[in-house]
């Protein structure tokens, strides 16, 4: 049985089986992008519902897996070597995954580099832009009397979306015929855009062709089905 007592977090959210793969989670649009991961690959693991709700991202226990306080963030006690090796950072975790399998990340070097710069692509705008824009539109920010902010995210956000809908013209995924970790990173961004944050309107989304159907694509997979819902809520 893997010893995993050298990692604090465990001391709050125990193992029950420690050999396998554990999840520090919930089904935000960070946060699904390694359940889906994990359901896509198969990988054995067990997920932890951390509540941001509670402010259980800044406990002791949590922050000495991730300093910057963020969830998902994983253990792995089969890492390089056979060595436990923790991680945080979703797109760190799909890149470590996709390696550990050979699966969503091409053989093909330039194919390679290419679906990384995607996925980079929605660590560095979807995800920080479209986070911002449902602050600004669904939460304490939509209160503010000034709605330059918010229209700042809202032109941004329309943006990003054309160019994904530029990119996905004659293609089913974001590399073309092949399901990727640029795929799996940027799908809960757009569907929270449009459900939970309810900004389809605002980013004039039914004038898009492509991404609606790479949207509806990507969420009628069983594994990103049941990667939404993990880790379950208590």
């Amino acid at each position: 049985m893997a010893d995993l007592s050298a990692f604090d977090i465990t001391k709050r959210w125990p193992a029950k089986n420690p050999d396998i793969l554990q999840l520090y989670s919930l089904p935000t649009p960070n946060g699904v992008k390694v359940s889906i991961m994990l359901e896509e690959t198969g990988i054995d693991y067990e997920p932890h519902f951390i509540d941001i709700g509670k402010d259980e991202t800044w406990t002791p226990e949590f922050l000495s897996l991730n300093p910057n306080g963020k969830i998902p963030a994983i253990i792995d006690p089969n890492g390089p070597g056979d060595a436990p090796v923790g991680l945080f950072e979703s797109g760190a975790i799909l890149l470590y995954l996709a390696e550990k399998t050979g699966k969503f990340l091409p053989s093909d070097p330039i194919a390679r580099i290419e679906t990384i710069q995607w996925v980079f692509f929605q660590m560095a705008a979807i995800g920080p832009m479209f986070g911002q824009l449902g602050f600004f539109h669904k939460f304490a920010g939509r209160e503010y009397e000034d709605k330059r902010p918010r229209d700042r995210y809202v032109g941004e956000s329309k943006r990003l979306l054309g160019v994904l809908e530029t990119r996905l013209a004659g293609r089913d995924w974001i590399m073309g015929d092949e399901y990727t970790i640029a795929d799996i990173a940027t799908l809960g961004w757009v569907r929270n855009l449009v459900g939970f944050y309810d900004a389809g309107a605002l980013v004039d989304y039914d004038s898009l062709k492509n991404v609606p159907a790479w949207l509806e694509r990507g969420l009628a997979r069983p594994a990103v089905k049941r990667g939404l819902e993990i880790p379950a809520r208590p």
